[in-house]
């Protein structure tokens, strides 16, 4: 039994040793061309949040205008919120233009900085109309509706990818899981093979197999809307 066990923990540790050396070969990878997979996951996080966030300030800024506010009164107004990622962003913007940042330029800085498709079309409408003199409050009601439209089906489409991200979750672990009790089963049939060369190099192949399998039914799965 405690040679089983034995067993079963190096089958453990190798299987598991070798998923962790492919992931940090593609992290060391990722992050030669400047960003990681974790930081990339907290970008995405972050931007997600900032999102959110962002339908509610756009109606804060369309009320705003409403009352005869400017639009950097309006942003204020955000700021003032205490919503954090996006009141910390638009008082960062304020803060910005009061040491001297033109308003297109701090807008432009907050875009780059942000990285969010939707704060880009923002600031695409507010450039638009303040050149054209279109209505803001008008365009801030439209991009809002569009925003939680686009949420809706978001969650929708996770909602209904939620089993093929399971599954992926179990066809990656169930090799393991199945090695682990054929060695309980039969120890004498699987130790002899877990402990040959060959056996060593079939469990290599099978880890890089079920992490590019799982890597397949990810990108299956992650659908953008």
């Amino acid at each position: 039994m405690i040679i089983q066990l034995a067993i079963m923990l190096a089958v453990a540790l190798f299987v598991g040793g070798a998923t962790a050396f492919i992931l940090m070969k593609l992290e060391i990878d990722a992050g030669r061309r400047g960003k990681t997979a974790y930081a990339r996951w907290l970008n995405a996080r972050y931007v997600r949040k900032f999102d959110e966030q962002l339908t509610d300030a756009l109606g804060t800024m369309s009320n705003a205008l409403r009352a005869g506010f400017s639009i950097a009164q309006a942003f204020e107004s955000v700021a003032e919120a205490d919503l954090h990622p996006i009141s910390d962003e638009f008082a960062l913007l304020l803060q910005q233009m009061r040491v001297g940042m033109s308003f297109d330029d701090a807008l432009a800085s907050m875009e780059k900085r942000v990285s969010s498709d939707d704060l880009s079309l923002v600031v695409t409408a507010i450039d638009i109309a303040r050149k054209t003199g279109g209505n803001l409050t008008e365009i801030f009601d439209s991009i809002s509706n569009t925003i939680r439209g686009r949420m809706r089906v978001e969650r929708k489409v996770r909602t209904l990818t939620a089993q093929g991200r399971l599954q992926g979750l179990v066809v990656s672990l169930m090799p393991l899981i199945l090695c682990i009790i054929m060695t309980m089963m039969k120890p004498n049939l699987m130790i002899p093979f877990l402990t040959s060369l060959s056996g060593i190099a079939c469990l290599l192949v099978a880890s890089v197999m079920v992490f590019v399998g799982w890597l397949i039914i990810r990108k299956i799965v992650t659908i953008k809307v």
